[in-house]
């Protein structure tokens, strides 16, 4: 009898992931939400708002929403195989994400003095309204142009949490401070501000459970003081590409990220360790909990 063939890797979806910033008297605070323990994938931890790219992200009616045109979100997000139409609907799904799942409304009145009713608007949602249908209805316009690309995360081959495997791209904007971020009870059960040096501390304890491309991505954050250098960092870089390779070392379940010797990527991506293994049920650096921000 012939070995059965293995099933072929999926192809990964196209999603869209929002880091919301904000400055606190402390520094620079990140919004983590916690997944419902029910969902079918990352149940119970502490994410970014986000999911996949819809549709109708895509279509027209959506991208005569948006302050800037197609052509220039494809540029900035750097992407040459992507077309314009997918670039402006990464962007439209990040800032629908960020309403769906916390409330805040990354938008603009069409006329100037017209009132911006986030609550209003996440309540024509979930009442069924399409997303495009309901910008429509309020006259708003997406702030795209407060939005930057951030980087790009392609599950690995072996995910390590979850089943299914994503294209995330991930953005930073700064959290509209006239507005309260609040879970949907149905999607996330919580919300915290926390520090990105904070939030892994609180990981290290227990306290959270973290993926690692948000352990990474924290770390990432960690070196900035505030909500303005992030966004600097973003616009003056290309997104870098992070696809995670897996394997198992010593029995132990390792993830090494590009520039690691492991990895085929030899180009470093990210700052700080290139290499994450699993040990007492949390993923650390090997040299330990300060490499995160070496």
């Amino acid at each position: 009898m012939q070995p059965a063939t293995p099933a072929p890797p999926e192809t990964p979806r196209d999603a869209a992931t929002v880091v919301l910033l904000r400055d606190a008297p402390s520094g620079l605070e990140v919004l983590l939400q916690r997944r419902h323990a029910q969902m079918s994938n990352m149940a119970g931890m502490y994410v970014f708002p986000g999911g996949k790219l819809d549709d109708a992200d895509r279509q027209p009616a959506s991208a005569a929403l948006l302050d800037q045109p197609a052509a220039q979100l494809h540029t900035a997000l750097g992407e040459s195989s992507t077309d314009a139409a997918t670039a402006a609907g990464l962007h439209i799904a990040a800032l629908r994400e960020a309403l769906e799942e916390c409330g805040l409304l990354l938008a603009e009145p069409a006329q100037a003095g017209q009132p911006l009713d986030a609550l209003r608007a996440r309540a024509m949602l979930r009442e069924g309204m399409p997303f495009a249908e309901m910008l429509a209805a309020m006259q708003l316009r997406l702030r795209t142009r407060h939005l930057a690309p951030w980087s790009r995360w392609i599950t690995p081959l072996a995910p390590s949490v979850g089943t299914r495997r994503f294209d995330t791209r991930f953005f930073v904007a700064l959290a509209p401070p006239d507005q309260t971020a609040l879970h949907d009870d149905e999607e996330a059960t919580d919300s915290l501000w926390l520090a990105p040096r904070a939030a892994l501390e609180q990981y290290r304890d227990g306290h959270i459970d973290l993926a690692p491309p948000q352990i990474m991505s924290l770390a990432h954050l960690a070196r900035h003081a505030d909500a303005q250098g992030v966004l600097a960092a973003a616009r003056s870089q290309r997104p870098p590409v992070i696809l995670p390779e897996a394997f198992d070392q010593d029995g132990v379940r390792t993830i090494c990220y590009p520039g690691d010797p492991l990895h085929s990527v030899p180009e470093r991506a990210l700052p700080g360790p290139t290499r994450l293994r699993m040990q007492a049920r949390r993923f650390t650096p090997e040299d330990g909990f300060e490499a995160l921000f070496l």
